[in-house]
């Protein structure tokens, strides 16, 4: 199936077109790329946007089953939300578990969602190398919220905050450690933290780690983009379906402020600047693995510095000077 074909497919919402499109953009064969650049022209002329959602957050807080349950009370508001989620990558054998499906079992049923994994690969800060050009399929298909859940893997997963309009951070009750709230980096970028099984025996230990976060946030320094008030912790359960809706009427309230502000068309704007000076940056990084004189030369400076003739840094620097300036 063509892009040409692809692409009317996509506009009128049909599922099983955006799964093979989303598979084509993810693909490294060149005339797949090609194919996916024009899919991704053609759908971009329809100007469709949807309500970007970042989440983040440690392995076992419980990420699927806070998207399982947010998803089931946005649906049931007749919204159509789709959920892509990066699967972390095997080191040794470049494989991915991609079991988010399986996790997420009755919003995998609903027909207003759609669930997509895909395999972080070799990218780091927590979403894979394709899910920005995933997003713009899914919103060429029609989904009003898309929620991009991360790897999951700390401090550093702030790639993220490049691709959504809000940024949640899911925290467990009693992590044990109160310095997290005041740490750079991940801490930084949330919008709202959510502290997830405030129920049953954790719910003491949820509202306290509320607490130590909400006081936290008051010393991180007040951005641009926030509305008095905000960033703010907040309890939740998945679970028990508890926090949810009022979580989401505080996300409603701080997307209304920052549209009326202009705050969500300058990040947009910027977000995609950040994604063209990327592009750039990887397609240069891929002249170095391609057959060629750049190859030959990283192989045999490679084991120039391998066999200690030459210092990492000093074999880099003559690698950089013989390229084209």
């Amino acid at each position: 199936m063509t892009a040409a074909d692809l692409a009317p497919l996509i506009a009128a919402g049909d599922r099983r077109a955006l799964a093979r499109a989303i598979t084509l953009v993810e693909s490294r064969r060149a005339d797949h790329r090609e194919a996916a650049l024009t899919l991704l022209a053609d759908l971009a002329r329809l100007k469709r946007q949807a309500l970007r959602i970042g989440l983040s957050g440690t392995p076992g807080v419980g990420k699927s089953t806070f998207i399982e349950s947010f998803g089931l009370m946005l649906t049931a508001q007749g919204l159509r939300v789709a959920v892509l989620a990066v699967d972390p990558s095997s080191a040794r054998s470049g494989g991915s578990i991609l079991g988010d499906k399986t996790r997420m079992e009755r919003l995998s049923r609903e027909p207003l969602a759609f669930i997509r994994p895909s395999p972080s690969q070799t990218h780091l800060g927590g979403v894979a190398r394709r899910t920005r050009e995933a997003v713009a399929l899914c919103e060429a298909a029609g989904f009003d919220i898309i929620l991009i859940e991360t790897v999951g893997v700390g401090q550093s997963e702030t790639v993220v905050a490049q691709l959504c309009d809000l940024f949640l951070l899911l925290l467990a009750p009693a992590g044990g450690d109160e310095l997290q709230g005041v740490k750079r980096g991940i801490m930084e970028m949330a919008d709202l933290i959510l502290v997830n099984k405030a129920d049953g025996d954790l719910k003491a230990a949820a509202m306290r780690t509320v607490a130590d976060y909400s006081g936290a946030l008051h010393l991180l320094r007040r951005r641009p983009q926030d509305p008095e008030g905000f960033p703010k912790a907040l309890p939740v359960s998945a679970l028990a379906d508890e926090g949810l809706a009022g979580a989401w009427a505080e996300m409603q309230a701080l997307l209304d402020w920052r549209r009326a502000k202009g705050h969500i068309d300058r990040r947009r704007a910027e977000q995609a600047r950040h994604w063209f000076e990327e592009e750039v940056r990887q397609g240069l990084l891929a002249v170095l693995t391609r057959p060629g004189p750049a190859r030959d030369a990283m192989a045999r400076l490679g084991e120039a510095v391998a066999e200690g003739a030459l210092t990492p840094e000093a074999a880099a620097a003559e690698l950089l000077a013989g390229l084209p300036s």
